[in-house]
């Protein structure tokens, strides 16, 4: 099970990263917090003082086409706000 999917980056984590060493990431729905960590502290190499999730729920959407009103939801997503130890930093743009 892959537990990280992919790294948030907007300017609110960009300012939390550089403050307070705080990185999101989205995350697996079923993955917990122990998951988490490990996996941040063995893909990034950096050790980490505090994990917290959030769960969102799917949104509802409809459309308004020819045949008719579609109804539809998008996918339900979980975030996980890592707090990462002093003086390590986790460089998303290391890789590019």
């Amino acid at each position: 099970m892959s537990v990280l999917i992919k790294p948030i980056i907007t300017e609110k984590m960009t300012a939390d990263s550089e403050l307070f060493n705080r990185y999101g990431f989205y995350v697996d729905p079923k993955a917990n917090k122990l998951q988490i960590k490990e996996a941040v502290e063995t893909t990034y190499g950096v050790s980490v003082d505090k994990v917290r999730t959030m769960n969102y729920g799917p949104n509802r959407k409809s459309r308004y086409t020819k045949t008719g009103i579609q109804h539809g939801k998008t996918n339900a997503l979980k975030k996980a706000i890592v707090d990462v130890a002093e003086g390590d930093i986790i460089d998303f743009y290391s890789n590019l």
